[in-house]
């Protein structure tokens, strides 16, 4: 959960970064120190350096904004008292309380102060802190390292990756740092995060590297995860590698009271300069646009389609939209993307995102056993329609005729009435699932009564002897399982269902 957490000798033109004090040993690597018995590698002696290279780079952050409070209404206790618990456990307001109030009433305006952390990453005064330090902000004070305030605009936010980009007008250049190669860095690698935790003014605290690679909860998310300590007000500082290098944003952590336990999370750089370089120059981000419903290919999905191993992007829809105009079918597995292999849905999510809108790209997908190529032309995610998630559907009526047990599941096929009622096209065909067997595969797979079985084997299916053809295909393909397309909520889905 996100917590809100120049003096120099440096030319003003040229990025700040830590002078790494000199490794003991000539064969050690920059940045550490090798111990005099085993040969082994030590941490260094002192953050000392790169803390004094990096500080005047690094700003506090406080921003004002307008906020609605409800009035204080009747009787007033002194805080601590029974009586005032008992108003508190009802969500009745006592003295100093705040937030919304559960009995609507009057309410008064006030203004609040947020504190945050940032960086400047230009002589000309552009910078980068989260959006969730400014967000509703409408006055943002940038406090430097020598102690003098500025005010500061806001450029552009992108709440996806919780980054925002402010400027300020100062009277003379500006010390400022650069981003490093968060993708060259290690689990294990020592790091050095420094804000303003806590509003106690700029501090530094150092730890390792833990985890790379985490995904929170955003489409595009890829944080580093870190033991260096990283509390509210640290939000939108920088995680710093020891050559002085950003190779993160400093923007959540895990913890149960709000204070660090050492689980903190940063946004990695790569994605971020990416990220701050649109909202220089356009003021919003502009990701592009695949227009297709993907999910990673499991191992039963790689059997049942003969794939050699468990990568890429398999695609389960494709709305109107850039992929649909090149030719991309739903059961493509999508292998590769402008000119590089496609690991999974997060690899191809990030890759898409990065490429360049209204560009061709060349795409290579997996259908029916051989690669196609094709060559796409990228729209704008931003301006995706939002009809693009589709309409709900209904489960189907448990009073519908019930028909026969195939691969653990009572189906019956869907006619135009049951059609009507799962508020599906006139013309739809398929399969209703009606129940499902405790103890069958589908029922491990998550399959339900209401969902629709459209396709198996990478056919469509119309009836039961359809399925029943799709199952025996699979087995003198001497494949263990056989390929599903479903849909429930009208999301579409593929299963892999055993067929032993």
């Amino acid at each position: 959960m996100p917590q809100n957490m120049p003096q120099t000798t440096t030319t003003p033109d040229q990025p700040m970064t830590g002078k790494v004090p000199e490794a003991a040993n000539a064969n050690a690597p920059v940045g550490t120190g090798a111990s005099q018995g085993q040969g082994r590698q030590t941490g260094p002696d002192s953050f000392a350096d790169v803390v004094a290279a990096v500080s005047p780079a690094v700003v506090n952050i406080t921003t004002t904004a307008v906020v609605s409070r409800p009035v204080q209404q009747g009787p007033a206790f002194p805080e601590g008292s029974p009586f005032s618990d008992l108003f508190r456990d009802f969500g009745i307001p006592g003295p100093g309380r705040r937030g919304d109030s559960p009995f609507g009433g009057p309410m008064q305006q006030e203004r609040s102060t947020a504190l945050g952390s940032g960086f400047v990453i230009s002589s000309d005064g552009f910078i980068v802190t989260n959006n969730h330090v400014i967000d509703g902000a409408d006055e943002i004070e940038i406090e430097f390292y020598s102690g003098a305030r500025l005010p500061a605009k806001l450029v552009g936010t992108d709440p996806t990756t919780d980054i925002a980009v402010l400027k300020v007008q100062a009277d003379k250049p500006l010390p400022f740092l650069k981003f490093g190669d968060s993708d060259a860095a290690r689990v294990g690698d020592w790091v050095l995060a420094l804000g303003n935790p806590l509003g106690q003014g700029l501090s530094a605290s150092s730890g390792i590297i833990s985890a790379k690679s985490r995904a929170l909860t955003g489409t595009y998310d890829d944080f580093i995860q870190t033991d260096a300590a990283i509390n509210r007000g640290n939000s939108g500082g920088p995680l710093f590698n020891m050559q002085g290098e950003v190779v993160g944003v400093n923007t959540a952590i895990l913890s149960p009271n709000g204070g660090s336990i050492g689980i903190g999370f940063s946004m990695a750089s790569n994605v971020v300069s990416k990220v701050v370089d649109q909202l220089r120059e356009f003021g919003e981000t502009r990701r592009g646009w695949l227009g297709v419903k993907i999910q990673d290919v499991t191992p039963d999905i790689a059997n049942s389609l003969g794939l050699a191993a468990e990568k890429g992007a398999m695609v389960t829809d494709v709305p109107a939209g850039p992929a649909a105009d090149a030719g991309v079918q739903a059961g493509d597995v999508i292998t590769r993307f402008a000119g590089g292999e496609v690991a999974d849905t997060r690899d191809l999510v990030r890759r898409v995102a990065d490429a360049p809108v209204g560009e061709a790209v060349d795409v290579t997908v997996q259908r029916a056993g051989k690669p196609v190529d094709l060559k796409i032309t990228l729209g704008r995610r931003e301006l995706a329609d939002a009809d693009e998630r589709g309409e709900g559907e209904e489960r189907g009526d448990p009073q519908s005729q019930q028909g026969d047990a195939v691969l653990g599941m009572t189906l019956s096929r869907l006619t135009p009435d049951l059609a009507a009622r799962l508020r599906l096209p006139e013309n739809s065909k398929g399969l209703v699932v009606e129940d499902v067997d405790a103890k069958s595969d589908a029922a491990a797979k998550g399959l339900q009564p209401g969902d629709v079985i459209v396709e198996a084997g990478q056919k469509p299916v119309a009836t039961l002897g359809d399925l029943r053809g799709r199952v025996a295909e699979a087995k003198e393909a001497g494949r263990q399982s056989v390929l599903l397309l479903i849909r429930r909520g009208g999301e579409p889905r593929f299963l892999a269902l055993s067929i032993d």
